[in-house]
């Protein structure tokens, strides 16, 4: 059972749009609860479905990552592949790799 705490953290962590990253102290102060930084990182750990709700969009406020249910490796390599898929949709583009045929 998630307290009400941890929910409206998971909650929040909907917000946060794809690509973007959030320190724990902005989604706490987000949330009403400036301060709870710390709070914010445990409810962010009892995430359940931390792909779905992605508490890996959530960092330390001087950009380290913290850590993540999934792994440092894990949470690395989708913090990169959201940025690339960003800058890319970011563009306009309509094809991700200009110049190589469509099959």
């Amino acid at each position: 059972m998630l307290s009400a705490f941890t929910r409206q953290v998971l909650h929040g962590l909907l917000q946060i749009d794809y690509g973007q990253r959030w320190s724990y102290g902005k989604l706490a102060t987000e949330l009403g609860h400036p301060g709870a930084a710390r709070a914010v990182g445990s409810a962010c750990g009892r995430n359940p479905i931390p792909i779905v709700v992605p508490c890996h969009r959530v960092v330390h406020a001087d950009g380290s990552m913290g850590e993540y249910r999934g792994g440092g490796a894990v949470k690395r390599f989708l913090l990169r592949l959201e940025a690339a898929s960003h800058a890319w949709t970011s563009r306009g583009d309509d094809d991700p790799q200009p110049g190589l045929p469509d099959h």
